[in-house]
């Protein structure tokens, strides 16, 4: 038996990196998985590989009226929602004294008022006892350069989940946020192979356990929060990041 037998899940950002390995794994624990995605090309070859218990959508998360309409499919095709993975998210560089306003603008279009409107699009649909999964990110925290818009998303997310958790236990729902670190996924590589290693190599040294971390241990994260293992556990957030926010100075970089 899978954990996840018989459930339905929706996952936004899901033809690529941590969420399409995500909905792989959810549909190898017996899911039924509706993902969204903006590029069609990327979708249709997912949809492909994974088969009939996947439906492959194109949907923009920051359009609430694109996110109702994905929804409505998913419910057409599958029956009501016991998880919703809020995962789609953009990460522009946005330096102090030369960012555009529509840049900007744009990320926290995506991260954050298009995570509340996916909620709100799968709301009418979730069923009594569901799970709600957020992605937060280490950046929110860790002050990294020319990342303002992308770390004010990302801390936004975790203060919304506190209200969602308020306006959704009443339901039973479960709100939780899975905050990821350095991760190998395809928006970290390079041009060139040598490159994309050189790059992994200095991230390494920042995270105390000395690697970048797979998506397929950010998903075995997911998994948990969506299954009925993790019945009793409200407004958490599970940070998968080799110890990069819980104790920075064990990095490499500063042993001796």
């Amino acid at each position: 038996m899978g954990k996840l037998d018989g459930k339905v899940a929706l996952i936004t950002g899901g033809n690529s990196g941590i969420g399409l390995t995500t909905a792989k794994l959810f549909i190898a624990e017996g899911a039924k998985v509706v993902i969204t995605g903006r590029n069609q090309t990327t979708l249709d070859s997912v949809a492909e590989e994974l088969g009939s218990n996947v439906l492959a959508i194109q949907a923009d998360a920051a359009d609430p009226a694109s996110m109702e309409n994905a929804v409505s499919q998913a419910v057409a095709a599958f029956g009501g929602l016991d998880i919703v993975y809020a995962n789609a998210g953009i990460a522009s560089s946005t330096p102090l004294g030369g960012t555009a306003l529509s840049v900007f603008e744009e990320v926290l279009k995506v991260n954050v008022t298009g995570v509340f409107f996916t909620v709100q699009a799968a709301l009418p649909h979730l069923k009594e006892g569901a799970s709600v999964i957020l992605t937060g990110s280490t950046r929110a925290t860790d002050g990294a350069p020319e990342r303002s818009a992308y770390a004010a998303s990302k801390g936004a997310i975790s203060s919304m989940a506190r209200v969602f958790v308020s306006e959704l236990s009443p339901r039973g729902i479960r709100v939780n946020t899975v905050v990821p670190g350095a991760t190998r996924t395809p928006i970290w590589k390079k041009s060139t192979s040598e490159e994309t290693a050189k790059l992994e190599a200095a991230q390494a040294r920042t995270i105390p356990l000395n690697r970048m971390g797979d998506p397929e241990e950010i998903a075995d994260a997911v998994l948990f929060l969506a299954s009925d293992e993790s019945s009793f556990v409200q407004g958490a957030e599970i940070t998968v990041d080799g110890g990069a926010r819980s104790a920075p100075l064990g990095a490499p970089i500063y042993r001796q």
